[in-house]
């Protein structure tokens, strides 16, 4: 079982981290976190789809060469770094201090997406990649969105498990809890 932990033990693991992995599902508000933590606890920012698996025009980097870069970004001594990808766990979560999962309800991560459209369609938004422009969702990506807890929560909890038992893990459900772990 993951070492889950309360947000009031978090604040206080968070206050001598240097190293934080930042999950969840799309729309969530992963980034916006994570740019806040950045800024706030002087921390890399590291972004998986900027910095990771895209390439321009949407083409996803090859799997080898993925997993090369996130033994590198890894190496780096204090970073916040968002993005799922539970397939990388192996490589990212020993050198985690603290994993902020981020489990909003669907309809905020929903919501969460459709006010990044709106202010990113046709645009670069800061956390990716260049040559990748925000575009209308497919019904791919908002099944993706709408199965998370479903599909990919239950392999998050796995390689969790697997690969960081010892690393604390605080979930958080809101906006409210975003803000109480930045306080």
């Amino acid at each position: 079982m993951p070492n889950f932990i309360p947000l009031s033990e978090a604040t206080r693991v968070l206050a001598t981290a240097e190293r934080l992995l930042v999950v969840g599902c799309s729309g969530g508000g992963k980034s916006t976190l994570s740019v806040k933590l950045s800024a706030k606890f002087n921390l890399d920012y590291l972004s998986i789809d900027r910095d990771v698996r895209w390439l321009p025009g949407w083409v996803v980097r090859d799997n080898e060469l993925q997993r090369r870069i996130f033994q590198e970004l890894v190496q780096q001594e204090r970073w916040v770094m968002d993005g799922t990808s539970p397939s990388s766990f192996d490589i990212r979560l020993p050198r985690s201090d603290l994993v902020i999962w981020v489990r909003v309800p669907r309809r905020v991560a929903l919501a969460g997406l459709a006010r990044r459209v709106f202010k990113y369609f046709g645009k670069i938004r800061p956390e990716m990649a260049d040559g990748c422009p925000e575009p209308i969702p497919d019904r791919e990506f908002l099944s993706y969105i709408w199965f998370f807890d479903k599909r990919e929560a239950p392999k998050v909890v796995s390689q969790l498990d697997k690969f960081g038992p010892q690393v604390p893990v605080v979930v958080l459900r809101s906006r409210r809890e975003f803000d109480r772990l930045l306080a």
